[in-house]
């Protein structure tokens, strides 16, 4: 028997579980209020990576992740995906080099880099750095439309997409059995939360207590323009690429930068800040920024587990979205369905909390 299963959430997350899902034989149905692309997927910087500042354990995961986004390309092609590499010098040398050390020992394909080539890498960057990193392994998913087309094959595949409001999940001995929408009762056999920022209310409904922050992360968007950048680069304080329709999008930090009071000035001065950054850039200019805000479990880890106590509630919350969707959208069915519990997600249930 197919189950049926309703996913509350249609960014890169919800996306993946929902298309892994329908994939495996479920009968799912998407519920988002903000429909596909959901609210934190299209502000995000949408680096795929297992960059620095992150134990091992995790590191796994990301770089599992990694190579879950090439085989998913070889699955549906289309993905606007691109392995671009990343140039980063945004840490003191010393803590650079440390990060090169330990990555590279633990298998992360890293390369030392002078400024010649660095200036070979990226060569409009007005100052090319000394000493940086380089990943030729590490890309980027346009984050919307990344998850646009995997609801899209997820449709075709047989699931529902519907644009309505999760209100709250309805219980009965101890189990979900379904959720309220925009005021109407649709019937599942479980649940998926995957609605990042608005996941602890529609979870509180079950009892169950989600602890996330979600800071705000302002990037500005220049109108499309001639190549200037080949990948990611990740300079002090500033944090660039530049997207498949040509947009040079950039952060203080990969996540975003704090808006300050008035985020229109902040995103002025970032643009500046960017502009000057790049050689050729004369004529580029700002169109619009965005604030996003991520979806950040307290410990900074994600949630991927059943709720315990309730049944038939699976929870789905993370940054890092749209690096470990993938793995996520795999993992997550599997479980659901089989009942197999990848090792890689051992540290990140949600029991971890409760201690």
């Amino acid at each position: 028997m197919a189950k049926d299963i309703i996913v509350i959430g249609a960014g890169i997350i919800g996306a993946s579980i929902a298309w892994h899902l329908t994939k495996a034989g479920a009968r799912v149905t998407v519920v988002s209020e903000s429909g596909a692309g959901g609210v934190a997927t299209p502000n995000s910087f949408a680096w795929i990576n297992a960059s620095w500042g992150n134990p091992e354990t995790y590191f796994r995961l990301r770089t599992r992740a990694m190579a879950e986004w090439k085989r998913l390309a070889g699955e549906l092609p289309g993905l606007p995906l691109a392995w671009c590499g990343g140039l980063c010098f945004d840490l003191p040398p010393d803590r650079l080099e440390a990060f090169a050390a330990e990555h590279s020992s633990w298998g992360y394909g890293i390369e030392r880099v002078d400024r010649e080539r660095a200036g070979q890498i990226e060569p409009n960057l007005v100052g090319p750095p000394d000493f940086a990193v380089y990943v030729a392994e590490e890309g980027v998913a346009e984050p919307a439309a990344t998850a646009k087309t995997l609801l899209a094959d997820a449709e075709r595949l047989g699931a529902q997409v519907m644009v309505g409001n999760a209100e709250r999940l309805a219980l009965a001995g101890g189990k979900v059995t379904g959720a309220v929408v925009s005021g109407e009762t649709i019937s599942a056999d479980e649940i998926v939360v995957a609605a990042g920022t608005g996941a602890p209310a529609i979870a509180a409904t079950a009892g169950v207590k989600l602890s996330l922050e979600t800071p705000p992360g302002l990037i500005v968007h220049s109108r499309p323009y001639r190549k200037l950048l080949n990948g990611l680069v990740h300079a002090e304080k500033l944090h660039m690429r530049q997207t498949a329709e040509g947009r040079i999008i950039a952060g203080s930090d990969f996540a975003g930068g704090d808006p300050g009071e008035n985020a229109q000035a902040t995103a002025r001065e970032l643009f500046a800040v960017t502009k000057a950054a790049l050689r050729g850039a004369d004529d580029l200019e700002l169109d619009f920024h965005t604030i996003g805000y991520r979806p950040t479990p307290a410990d900074g880890f994600p949630i991927i587990s059943r709720a315990e106590g309730v049944g038939g509630l699976y929870i789905a919350v993370m940054h890092s979205g749209i690096t470990l969707a993938p793995a996520v959208g795999l993992f997550a069915a599997r479980e659901i369905l089989e009942g197999e519990r990848d090792g890689l997600l051992k540290p990140y249930g949600l029991e971890r909390f409760a201690q």
